[in-house]
């Protein structure tokens, strides 16, 4: 589900310098650790475990060294924030949601393992439509959607029938 690993870590890295760039932001170093770390997770991962790791690496880091750096990666559409798990994944990439015609801010949509915790982002036009024409049945206008669905991912599921 999540989880970037090696050569594809790398190139992920890369893209999302390449976004930045083009956006006239930088990903500074330690902006690039953190979300290295978050790319690598298997499963969402919250601020103070984000600080422990990093640690290994800055030992004076603290809590607001993470959460500023999480704040851009926010701002910048290269992490999401998993709200039921109070967690980050990095964003699949614009080049993902190419075929639902959304770039860095787009709906999100989040499959959360109750059993091991994966989680994975899918892009869903007729989901994102479903939300927002019940929003407008209620009248309520809504500036940013996050659909989290609970359930068992494959693999759990998969071992739960055996």
């Amino acid at each position: 589900m999540s989880g970037t690993a090696g050569a594809g870590l790398e190139a992920a890295l890369a893209r999302a310098e390449a976004a930045c760039l083009a956006r006239g932001a930088q990903l500074t170093e330690l902006r690039r650790q953190v979300l290295r770390l978050v790319l690598a997770s298997p499963q969402a991962i919250g601020a103070y475990a984000l600080l422990d790791q990093l640690r290994a690496e800055r030992p004076g880091a603290a809590p607001p060294t993470v959460y500023r750096a999480l704040d851009f990666l926010l701002e910048q559409g290269l992490v999401h924030k998993v709200e039921r798990l109070n967690a980050f994944i990095g964003c699949v990439g614009p080049e993902a949601h190419a075929h639902c015609g959304h770039g860095h801010d787009h709906p999100h949509q989040f499959l959360i393992c109750s059993k091991c915790g994966a989680t994975a982002e899918v892009c869903d036009d007729r989901v994102a439509a479903a939300v927002a024409e019940a929003a407008r049945a209620a009248g309520f206008a809504p500036s940013r959607t996050t659909v989290e669905v609970e359930g068992l991912c494959a693999a759990c599921a998969g071992s739960a029938r055996q």
